[in-house]
């Protein structure tokens, strides 16, 4: 039996959070797709929010009842964190824990702040993870196309016996089927692999690996007298290309699909390009990331006011490649109302992770 076997969740359907009250806190990229997607399934969900809040403003303007966190927390039978990790300290500390009780139970979209103890539950109240596996966009759009993406499922900690109805169990496994995931499959897990895996693979492939990779080629070729439109057009807009395949087919099915030319380079220039300091440094990633040095770092950067994160941010927005960026974007206007519903909208300046 395949490790995947042995950790799929069995067929469950969203019957355990029928009539039964949803707070979500938080209305981002996850939060809007998660309120949507288990309102479609017939549960009643409410959003809660800073007052006045851009974010809040959205959810009313989707239908939904909105509520200051405190009131709306009051015994709900679930309540989902749909906030960036660095402000789950603050917002349950202010907000949640003096107004949740023994027999609630919590939930999470990741697993980070509970692992590394920057939410502690108390006992008595349960504590589950329910992290899909792709953004907030994408759960959408597959569900609305009777579809579903993969999510993983953890429980920390069940809620006290004795009063009645769900077990967090039960909640997390509504939850996730609530969001159309069960059509694809729920995989077991816990906070802390998920929290580990999730962190360790932004870090080391999706976000800070390919970026900075794609971002040394392009510098590579512009140095050596290439045009920057044709570097950014060869080392960084294909990108999307190669990982459709990838995503669709699995690696052998790739590598199918591309030519022999493309297929020979990639055998020869892998073990120089990927070599013993490169999987050096990503056991150092990981090892920051599971004594908690990565999650303290940027906790006690966010509590300073994020002047690192700020700058690099900046620093980042004025590397000369975002120009290429805009120029070869520009030969295709429909980019935008597909990636953002109509209009590209700015990055904010707001230090905030998507979730």
């Amino acid at each position: 039996m395949s490790d995947t076997q042995t950790l799929m969740e069995q067929a469950c359907t969203a019957d355990a959070l029928l009539a039964r009250r949803v707070v979500l806190v938080g209305y981002g990229n996850q939060g809007r797709a998660h309120a949507l997607n288990l309102r479609d399934s017939g549960i009643q969900v409410t959003v809660t929010g800073r007052s006045g809040s851009n974010a809040r403003a959205r959810a009313q303007m989707d239908g939904f009842q909105t509520s200051d966190t405190d009131r709306a927390v009051v015994g709900a039978d679930l309540v989902i964190m749909a906030l960036p990790d660095e402000v789950h300290a603050e917002v349950w500390t202010s907000a949640v824990a003096p107004h949740v009780e023994s027999g609630q139970t919590i939930g999470f979209i990741h697993g980070s702040s509970v692992h590394f103890g920057l939410v502690r539950i108390p006992e008595g109240i349960g504590a589950v993870l329910v992290a899909p596996k792709g953004p907030g966009t994408t759960l959408r759009e597959r569900f609305v196309r009777g579809q579903g993406i993969p999510a993983l499922l953890a429980v920390a900690q069940e809620r006290a016996p004795g009063t009645g109805g769900p077990t967090s169990h039960e909640l997390a496994r509504g939850w996730a089927a609530g969001l159309g995931c069960a059509r694809a499959g729920i995989v077991r897990t816990t906070f802390g692999d998920e929290a580990e895996t999730d962190l360790f693979g932004e870090q080391a492939v999706l976000c800070g690996g390919m970026m900075g990779l794609a971002q040394a080629a392009y510098e590579t070729l512009v140095e050596a007298g290439y045009p920057p439109l044709l570097a950014y057009m060869e080392c960084v807009h294909e990108i999307k290309q190669v990982a459709d395949l990838l995503y669709a087919r699995g690696p052998a099915g790739m590598r199918a699909a591309i030519s022999n030319t493309a297929e020979f380079g990639a055998y020869s220039a892998a073990p120089r390009m990927v070599d013993d300091a490169t999987k050096t440094a990503m056991r150092t990633l990981l090892k920051e990331i599971k004594d908690g040095t990565f999650s303290r770092a940027m906790q006690a950067d966010h509590d300073a006011g994020a002047p690192w994160f700020r700058a690099q941010r900046a620093m980042a927005s004025a590397h000369p490649m975002e120009q290429s960026s805009a120029d070869v974007r520009a030969l295709m206007p429909w980019l935008a109302a597909e990636t953002t519903g109509g209009a590209a909208q700015p990055i904010s300046d707001q230090p905030a992770r998507e979730t």
